[in-house]
């Protein structure tokens, strides 16, 4: 069955495997509840998962096609046991090439890097999600350029994967300014969350979403946004919808799917 595509939160760090000081300890709690369900709603379990996280931008796209990928610890100051984390998933080259085929096919230059491991905007949701680690695991870097329409294309070359069983996700976070977490945020979060949850529908407004009612202050850069172009390129004009909201450290934040 033709698998959807995925934008979600992958929260702060490594916030689901760790106490908070700050505000509730079960702040994310909703968030890693939703991660966890998320493949049982899926139409049937994917073949394999490929990845777009807002840690990796390259001057080409760039597709990991290590067997066996590390994992980056790229957080910082947070206790010692997060960068314990384990996530144990296998890689897949045969599907990094064919995402390199597709890109390349589209015009859009594209390689391959054997080395690299996999970020947090990866391990840290997947190990929510995938606790047994037993699908393959492919990760894409963004375009340094976060160009949207560049990314909505690849997501449009990349569209042909969802009927070969793998599910593509992009690894984000829907308001993602690191001094905007505060209660004088919050109407504005949920003024952006608004607009977003609209916007999915219509990847030419989606492109647009400097546009929208405080877009800089949910996304002094755009990396963490720059994920949903791509899943919404990959959907190729199907139903958008979210399918999960909640408000953590005081804003709203949104997971969407789409077809």
């Amino acid at each position: 069955m033709r698998q959807p595509t995925l934008f979600i939160p992958h929260g702060a760090g490594p916030c689901f495997f760790m106490d908070w000081t700050r505000g509730p300890a079960d702040a994310w709690d909703k968030t890693a509840d939703w991660l966890g369900g998320l493949i049982a709603a899926l139409p049937e379990r994917p073949r394999a998962i490929l990845v777009v996280s807002g840690h990796w931008e390259a001057q080409a796209f760039t597709v990991g096609s290590a067997a066996r990928p590390e994992l980056i610890y790229d957080y910082y100051g947070f206790p010692a046991h997060t960068y314990q984390l384990a996530f144990d998933a296998p890689g897949a080259p045969a599907l990094a090439a064919r995402v390199r085929e597709l890109l390349s096919a589209a015009g859009l230059p594209a390689v391959e890097d054997p080395t690299r491991g996999w970020d947090h905007g990866v391990f840290v949701p997947l190990k929510v999600a995938l606790p047994d680690a037993d699908i393959p695991v492919v990760q894409l870097s963004l375009q340094a350029s976060l160009d949207p329409a560049l990314h909505l294309a690849a997501g449009r070359a990349l569209a042909p994967l969802r009927d070969e069983g793998v599910l593509i996700v992009g690894s984000g976070m829907s308001w993602h300014n690191m001094r905007g977490f505060s209660p004088a945020f919050t109407e504005r979060s949920r003024t952006f969350d608004a607009w977003l949850t609209e916007a999915v529908a219509d990847p030419a407004a989606l492109a647009r979403w400097e546009e929208a009612p405080h877009a800089r202050e949910a996304h002094p850069r755009e990396e963490h946004l720059a994920p949903i172009f791509v899943a919404a390129g990959a959907a190729r004009g199907e139903p958008a919808r979210k399918v999960f909201g909640d408000e953590v450290m005081d804003v709203a934040i949104s997971a969407f799917q789409f077809g």
